[in-house]
């Protein structure tokens, strides 16, 4: 059998002393009896096959059965015999590398943290930089026998990265609310005061300062609150049948009504697709508000949706500055603007892209923004189209009685 090491010299010790219990007039009944009871007891007796013992047979199977014990599990784990690597599992191979196994562990990992863990022979730690400039390993070794050990490896780059957004997104969020609101404080704080002795022009402009901080407060507020309500809703896919082009066009009339201007252009078609109402409504008029803001104040801007290859195509084009090619890969960034001042004169939260990005991806669809210095910009949303309807035919009428 492979693997079954048999213990030739104590059967040998029985043999003999059978041998010799039978000359001295045991009996051979006897004397087989008890070499049986010796062997069976040989037998009982061996040690269970252990990673050790299967180490000392031939060198192919040992790592083989190393490589069958960690191979199943889904994150990186390497067997270690001593110091060296003994066998690896994929997930390992994939992050440090195909070359893993009979090398040094320390010579492998190549980090201080990593390092000082190994030099230990259990424990934790958490090693930064192992795999890239910005991941972060947590690295445990625990002892199997005096000879073995096992080196798992879970990664914590992402679940960093979520809370340094979080805290990104918070202080970017209270910076945002605490601008609009210390100017209310501070225009409300001088009306009040009866010392101030305000002017009627003045305290004209300044009310006129409060209630637009105002309104870009009440903005900045509703935003937040759309993007959270978005995220949440992130995994669910819309199921309502919404005709885009329909909702395409109502929005750029009731624009072009409510705020006078006629600079803008729409050319639209039937375009049904799943979604929610609400959000697409709110993808459409920030697309053109930003358009408004941003473009030639004299140029037109052009709102036009096609369909092609099972996908609505919804484009918005003004004809403004342009944005510099180191801005676009950023623009859906929360309160990424490329001209803060501008941005917050137009009335611009920062968040009209990012609400934009996340209701695309909601809707299973893709976001491109392009831009030339000088020319303008064409931000396109491309959304799948819903499948068509199929009509069912009624029942055949049961034949006529003959």
């Amino acid at each position: 059998m492979t693997g079954l090491s048999l213990p030739i010299p104590s059967i040998v010790v029985a043999l003999c002393a059978a041998v010799v219990m039978y000359f001295a007039g045991a009996g051979l009944w006897l004397s087989l009896s008890i070499l049986l009871v010796w062997l069976a007891t040989l037998w009982l007796a061996r040690p269970e096959p252990t990673v050790e013992t299967l180490a000392r047979d031939d060198g192919s199977v040992s790592r083989q059965t190393m490589i069958e014990l960690v191979e199943p599990f889904g994150l990186p784990v390497l067997m270690l015999d001593g110091q060296r690597i003994a066998a690896a599992n994929a997930a390992a191979r994939e992050e440090l590398g195909t070359h893993l196994v009979g090398q040094d562990a320390r010579v492998a990992l190549r980090h201080p943290e990593a390092i000082r863990l190994l030099a230990k022979p259990e424990g934790r730690a958490l090693v930064r930089g192992l795999t890239g400039a910005r991941s972060i390993w947590q690295v445990s070794r625990v002892p199997i026998d005096e000879r073995y050990s096992l080196i798992e490896m879970v990664n914590r780059t992402a679940e960093a990265d979520i809370s340094r957004a979080h805290t990104d997104f918070v202080a970017n969020a209270s910076h945002e609310l605490r601008t609009p609101l210390a100017s209310i404080i501070g225009y409300v704080e001088t009306l009040a005061d009866p010392d101030a002795k305000v002017d009627e022009p003045t305290a004209a402009r300044f009310h006129a300062t409060v209630l637009r901080e105002s309104r870009r407060l009440q903005s900045l507020v509703e935003d937040l609150m759309s993007l959270s309500r978005i995220e949440a809703e992130k995994h669910e896919v819309p199921r309502d049948r919404i005709d885009l082009g329909q909702l395409v066009g109502s929005i750029g009339s009731e624009v072009a009504m409510t705020s006078g201007d006629e600079r803008i252009e729409i050319d639209t078609t039937e375009a049904v697709v799943g979604g929610d109402r609400q959000q697409l409504d709110q993808l459409v008029r920030n697309l053109i508000d930003n358009a408004f803001k941003y473009g030639d104040q004299t140029a037109p801007v052009k709102v036009k949706l096609s369909t092609g290859a099972g996908e609505a195509h919804l484009t918005v084009t003004d004809k403004g500055e342009g944005i510099h090619p180191d801005h676009l890969p950023y623009l859906t960034r929360r309160f990424y603007r490329t001209d803060p001042g501008r941005s917050r004169t137009a009335g611009g939260t920062g968040l009209g892209l990012a609400i934009v990005k996340h209701i695309v991806e909601r809707h299973r669809g893709k976001l491109d923004i392009a831009s030339t210095l000088g020319v303008g910009t064409t931000v396109s949303v491309r959304i799948p189209l819903a499948a068509p309807i199929v009509a069912t035919s009624a029942s055949p009428a049961a034949g006529s009685l003959s």
